[in-house]
């Protein structure tokens, strides 16, 4: 997959929904009844980058108050979806160590690598922070995918689509959008900005609910890379 073209076609199309206000709210992120939680595989960004990140939500917010933003301790590029968010899942479904030997195997065959956030694209729900990795990131994915095939553990990796690319949300709609072109402005300003480069040297295995919420997220294994 070329990433940049990807970005960009899903950055066209979304901010042309958004402009024409044809674009999705998530009611379900005020909820306190919302009970999907999963188990998924996420890498954090460094302090560094993160702070430039909230440098484009700061002015964000004054444009948009009422969005949903997120803050420094939920920002994360997701691994791997191990088992999909889903109304009732329980930790006390599964065993977490029988997980947690099976990624650090995988894991285990791997070195560190880089990631670098640079420029926005689009949903038509939500704004993300471009991701662009290297073959490490996906050999990873792929050697995941095929150890979990050849276990009886619960997962639905690749359920809902197949994960190629590195990108975090920072915002989503949460309700109807006062100034669109203003937003759109700051977006363009932002759509080739660096806001760094991080070496992933930790990946965390964690208990979350659909928003990586800190309240609600569990740390339930930090592996290293060697």
């Amino acid at each position: 997959m070329n990433l940049a073209e990807h970005y960009h076609k899903l950055y066209t199309e979304s901010i042309a929904k958004i402009s024409s206000g044809d674009y999705e709210t998530d009611h379900l992120i005020d909820d306190e009844a919302d009970q999907r939680f999963g188990i998924t595989l996420v890498i954090r960004p460094d302090a560094a980058t993160k702070d430039k990140i909230q440098q484009f939500l700061t002015e964000a917010k004054a444009i948009e108050p009422d969005q949903y933003y997120y803050q420094n301790a939920d920002i994360h590029i997701t691994l791997m979806s191990i088992i999909s968010c889903y109304e009732g899942f329980d930790l006390k479904d599964i065993h977490v160590g029988d997980y947690i030997q099976l990624i650090k195997q995988v894991l285990a065959r791997h070195k560190h690598f880089k990631i670098q956030f640079k420029g926005l694209t689009a949903s038509p729900s939500c704004i993300l922070i471009q991701g662009f990795l290297t073959d490490t990131l996906n050999e990873i994915r792929d050697d995941l995918r095929a150890a979990f095939k050849n276990s009886d553990l619960q997962q639905s990796i690749d359920k809902r689509y197949a994960i190629q690319t590195a990108h975090a949300t920072v915002i989503r709609f949460r309700s109807e959008l006062a100034n669109i072109d203003a937003l759109l402005s700051l977006i363009e300003k932002y759509q080739d900005f660096d806001f760094g480069t991080f070496e992933v040297k930790q990946v965390e295995l964690v208990y979350n609910d659909w928003y990586q919420r800190e309240k609600f997220v569990k740390k339930l294994y930090q592996f290293s890379l060697s």
